[in-house]
């Protein structure tokens, strides 16, 4: 990542499956959640750890609706994905709002 160009994920090349990641993240359906969680991924996928790829990939699954009501706080995130990955996307997204 740059300080020229925030939306870069790395210097280097991504590996296929972090690729995968990113344009799966980037074209969730609803243009709110490629801003918000696509917005993460791509600055993040680069360095995130092998067990978070897990978790972003099991994310990806979530429908947009229920993924979105969570980050906006419209419905309670469940127990199960109330993780510290999850939080720094949250974080993320209300950095997002403020700017």
């Amino acid at each position: 990542m740059t300080a020229e160009n925030p939306n870069a994920s790395s210097e280097q090349p991504l590996d296929p499956r972090r690729k995968r990641i990113l344009f799966r993240s980037t074209h969730r359906g609803i243009r709110e959640m490629d801003i918000i969680f696509g917005g993460f991924i791509r600055q993040h996928v680069a360095s995130l750890e092998d067990g978070e790829l897990d978790e972003i990939e099991a994310m990806l699954e979530i429908p947009d609706q229920e993924l979105y009501a969570w980050m906006t706080g419209r419905a309670e995130v469940p127990e199960k994905w109330d993780t510290a990955l999850f939080r720094r996307i949250l974080a993320y997204q209300r950095t997002r709002v403020s700017d």
